[in-house]
């Protein structure tokens, strides 16, 4: 059934690819094939807007769309990019950044330190209930500006912070800060990418061409499709019948490991620096200290991780990865496995069966947990598995799998009890604004977890300039999420790139996947 299923979809994507490359005007049948790119890929969001939710910001950015004043290296170092040039005051509260000349938005429009300025405050107001802004991105939690100037004659923008930041490459790195046209931006989104859009379909395939305005050489393609296709399994068929020359991350276990080992594709992977975790809700019943260690003793995240998501992901049990510099081999774990322990813990704290109906119960209700997913990168596995493991100690959990947005929307208002995500930990080059999650200033679109300790030693974080006393503090912070039982931390995620060899070169994955569509991406000669 599950086969007939996957196949149905293969056949619903090659009809929507027939469609959309004769309906638009028929320009794409004017292309030769080596110029036309056609890209499969899930559909994280249905709007291109830096300021409507993140993904609607990195979606923009990955499909080469938009770019930022600074762009990682495969290091996770912020380098310039539309700003050519910066200098920051000695106390780090002022930074002027010099705009590199001769860029210009794919309308042709000049990328002037004005239109930088508009498009930056175009995101905080957009974002500001006060100022009538609906969007749901949170560029404050990354940067709060006393003001922005521009200065044309010199092609200068200066930024003043409220506080001393010394991160302010690494912050306009972020998708958030995509410099966009604001003048036609309640209309149409235009960058300085390498691809303009010329069709948008919502949650079908976006149909881009060359931007002939691009500062950076010419792009390698004249058309781009991508399409959106959510299963992985049918994105690996699509791959494999030639009706898409790339794929983002396939993860089921017998796609992945048939396309690695068959030459005709190029398979490239990039170690993660992506958490996968459960945010848990503090204002329900998951804020009984001893069901939260009780639920990470039950669950069995070695095989989650080697078995349930086909070695997709390393276990571990900290929220940042073990990859990365933060003294992950200092941390210690107060609940590792052990289901009988879990249970014991539950029956000394009275969390039992009083009905026997196998359910356990808590304040004389039964607990029901409401665990909501998605199903990019094996997200829905993970929340199945914990439904399964939890069953074992007597805990329900109710798996909601919804669309991303949807999903999105419920973590904000806070009506879920478990609430399953893959996160890039070091989004801005450094996990400060990851943890930050979790500070009780902004945990309230998390969970609304609290620690008096923990936000101390996050305030402190915020202030200290100094790379070695960094490390404690963080180092600190991952060991008190773990004491509280404050999130289940799953493991960590390799992101992977697939391509037809034979028609593609160049198509790497980068380490912060805010990159996918790059002009390193060629027909292959």
């Amino acid at each position: 059934m599950n086969k007939q299923i996957k196949i149905a979809a293969l056949l619903l994507v090659v009809c929507i690819l027939a469609v959309t490359l004769t309906g638009c005007g028929g320009s794409s049948q004017q292309v030769s094939a080596e110029n036309h790119l056609k890209f499969g890929c899930y559909n994280y969001s249905d709007s291109f807007d830096p300021a409507n939710n993140e993904n609607s910001s990195w979606v923009a950015m990955r499909f080469a769309v938009t770019e930022s004043l600074f762009r990682f290296s495969s290091k996770v170092v912020a380098e310039p990019n539309l700003c050519d040039s910066y200098k920051a005051s000695d106390d780090y509260t002022v930074w002027t950044l010099h705009i590199r000349k001769g860029v210009k938005f794919s309308n042709g429009n000049d990328v002037t330190a004005t239109a930088v300025k508009e498009s930056i405050e175009r995101l905080y107001k957009n974002t500001d209930a006060a100022q009538g802004g609906k969007g749901n991105s949170k560029p404050k939690g990354y940067l709060i500006y006393n003001s922005i100037t521009a200065d044309d004659a010199a092609g200068t923008v200066t930024i003043v912070c409220s506080k001393p930041t010394s991160n302010i490459p690494g912050i306009l790195s972020h998708p958030y800060f995509a410099i966009i046209d604001a003048s036609v931006a309640d209309r149409e989104i235009i960058g300085t990418g390498p691809y303009k859009v010329d069709n948008f379909k919502a949650g079908v395939s976006v149909e881009m061409s060359r931007n002939p305005h691009y500062w950076n050489g010419a792009a390698p393609y004249e058309k781009v499709t991508v399409m959106f296709i959510d299963d992985s399994s049918t994105k690996a068929m699509a791959l494999k019948s030639g009706d898409v020359d790339l794929v983002e991350n396939i993860t089921t276990a017998s796609d992945l490991k048939a396309l690695s080992g068959d030459n005709a594709y190029y398979v490239s992977t990039a170690a993660g620096v992506r958490t996968a975790n459960a945010y848990m809700n503090f204002r329900g019943v998951l804020k009984n200290d001893a069901l939260r260690q009780a639920i990470m003793m039950a669950l069995d995240k070695q095989t989650m991780c080697d078995i349930t998501t086909a070695g997709m992901y390393k276990p571990g049990i900290s929220v940042l990865p073990s990859s990365l510099a933060y003294n992950y081999d200092q941390l210690t774990n107060p609940f590792p496995f052990n289901k009988q322990a879990a249970i014991a813990l539950l029956d000394k704290a009275g969390i039992v069966d009083t009905d026997g109906d196998g359910w356990r119960e808590l304040d004389g209700k039964m607990i029901n947990l409401d665990h909501v997913a998605f199903t990019s990168r094996n997200l829905n596995d993970f929340a199945e598995a914990v439904a399964l493991q939890l069953a074992e100690i007597g805990i329900k959990v109710t798996v909601n799998i919804r669309a991303y947005d949807t999903a999105l929307a419920l973590l904000k208002a806070g009506e879920f009890d478990l609430w399953t995500c893959n996160t890039l930990t070091m989004g801005v080059g450094d996990p400060q604004a990851f943890l930050g999650n979790w500070y009780s200033g902004n945990s309230g679109g998390f969970g609304y977890y609290s620690n008096p300790k923990y936000d101390a030693i996050f305030e402190q974080l915020m202030v200290e300039m100094d790379k070695d006393r960094r490390v404690e503090l963080i180092t600190q912070l991952q060991q008190i999420l773990i004491d509280d039982a404050a999130t289940i931390a799953y493991g960590y995620y390799n992101s992977r790139m697939f391509s037809r060899a034979s028609k593609v070169s160049g198509a790497d994955i980068a380490t912060i996947d805010y990159y996918w569509l790059t002009t390193d991406i060629k027909p292959a000669r």
